[in-house]
């Protein structure tokens, strides 16, 4: 298959677990009866962002949430991938995307990688790791369609990991995130074309509708951007679902057009995964 549809989950999030799962569930299901082959959900979709929360709301799996997302992707045969959530294991935190297939079954997993740990003057301080454990593994699955890679918010800010991901044979890339209102206008939509159109992937952004009286307060926008850099789809700051379709045979022209992945000098350069214990 050539050409599947994807849907964007934009939701508010709440300081109740409870109700998040029920909001998550209410727009999953819609997107899937609208004919959506596989379905996101932002960054900390169950949890408030923010490190006071995360202990909270943290599960070890299979949990309440992860059980959920399963029971979904099994019920309306669709892929999800379930933004992030704070994953429990043993005394550590993880900001983790669960990914189940068709048949509800978990196929992978990714816990972020960068943890945001900024100070801007006269805007954002906010430091990830003083509450969350770094995430080692590059995460691309395969589907019927095509593989698939996944990423969580500040990962996209670098570039060497989303190319990692396209070598290794993602023609689409996820990124569950929570821009705030100092980055997401600054930064979000550059660089959501600018890794699409360097690796020639559809990229996918998912954030959390925006919330004025949040701790942490998200831009929104969420948007699906096509291997040419254009915008096919995006939402404003309130809570939505956008769809787009993702044509590989697009994929397949741009790259043979313009073809960037194989003009790169690798007896020059190259990135390389390792693995860390």
């Amino acid at each position: 298959m050539s050409k599947f549809k994807i849907a964007i989950c934009q939701m508010k999030v709440i300081d109740d677990k409870e109700k998040n799962l029920k909001t998550a569930e209410r727009l999953i299901v819609e997107a899937a009866c609208n004919g959506s082959d596989l379905v996101v959900l932002p960054e900390m979709f169950n949890c408030p962002y923010n490190n006071s929360f995360f202990p909270k709301y943290a599960e070890e799996y299979p949990g309440i949430t992860t059980r959920l997302l399963s029971q979904l992707s099994e019920k309306y045969r669709i892929y999800i991938v379930g933004g992030s959530i704070p994953e429990k294991q043993k005394e550590k935190i993880y900001n983790t995307s669960y990914i189940f297939d068709r048949n509800g079954k978990l196929i992978d997993k990714h816990r972020k990688m960068h943890l945001f740990d900024i100070d801007v003057k006269d805007g954002i301080r906010f430091k990830e790791s003083d509450a969350l454990g770094y995430g080692n593994s590059v995460t691309v699955f395969q589907t019927e369609f095509c593989k698939i890679g996944v990423a969580i918010c500040y990962d996209m800010r670098f570039p060497e990991l989303m190319r990692l991901m396209a070598l290794k044979g993602a023609k689409v890339l996820i990124v569950p995130a929570a821009f705030n209102m100092i980055t997401g206008p600054a930064h979000w939509h550059s660089l959501a074309r600018v890794r699409a159109l360097d690796n020639q992937v559809y990229f996918i952004a998912a954030s959390p509708s925006r919330k004025l009286d949040s701790p942490y307060v998200a831009y929104g926008h969420s948007l699906i951007v096509d291997p040419w850099g254009d915008i096919i789809s995006q939402a404003d700051e309130k809570e939505a679902i956008i769809y787009g379709k993702i044509n590989l045979e697009k994929i397949e022209k741009i790259r043979n057009e313009l073809p960037l992945l194989k003009h790169r000098r690798v007896d020059l350069y190259d990135i390389k995964e390792t693995s860390i214990d």
